[in-house]
């Protein structure tokens, strides 16, 4: 019947009594089944993995702001690498390096976990953090109860130009003639109180 119909006969079910064959075009049905797999590749959540690198003299400003994107990183369920580099003369004191990737650890602890301990490797500390599964973890601090992100501007005051240092005044009988290279300048009439 394949012969007759110009297509491959391939067998499902070895072990079934009595075997189980397919009458199927075997290209088209390889090319199919190579369009369905790439098809379920694309809705899978590749794993993204984000690099933060530190330093063993790191200011501690510096270090909060490192420690505020890896736990927006661990928040958006990425991996968060991360690396402290060594240069010159760094390296006679490595324990430096570690208490700053524990501080670091400890403080993320709550967003994720480390794959394996903090490892010295060449001239530099490496370790890889995991984030938490979403129900064992605290929200973002930077997101606020309704879902979207706090504000990155706190609201400026109103200007109140009784309290401001610079006053402006115009005389009333001045003319614009000599107010520079520029015909529009709006610091030609201007005078400082001080």
């Amino acid at each position: 019947m394949a012969r007759a119909a110009g297509v491959d006969l391939v067998e499902i079910a070895a072990n079934a009594t009595p075997p189980v064959c397919r009458l199927v075009d075997y290209g088209k049905y390889r090319y199919e089944q190579a369009k369905r797999d790439k098809e379920s590749k694309k809705h899978q959540h590749a794993n993204k993995v984000k690099e933060v690198q530190l330093s063993p003299k790191i200011d501690p400003h510096d270090l909060g702001v490192k420690i505020e994107h890896a736990i927006d990183f661990l928040s958006e369920d990425m991996k968060v690498k991360i690396t402290l580099k060594f240069r010159g003369r760094e390296m006679a004191h490595t324990e430096f390096g570690f208490q700053v990737i524990n501080k670091f650890l400890a403080e993320v602890a709550p967003f994720g976990h480390p794959d394996f301990q903090p490892k010295l490797i060449g001239r530099g500390i490496n370790v890889m953090i995991s984030p938490l599964p979403r129900t064992k973890r605290p929200r973002n601090p930077k997101q606020t109860e309704a879902g979207g992100h706090a504000p990155l501007e706190q609201p400026r005051p109103e200007n109140n130009h009784q309290n401001s240092p610079v006053h402006v005044e115009r005389p009333a009988n001045s003319s614009r003639k000599d107010s520079g290279n520029f015909a529009n300048n709006p610091f030609a009439q201007l005078e400082v109180n001080r």
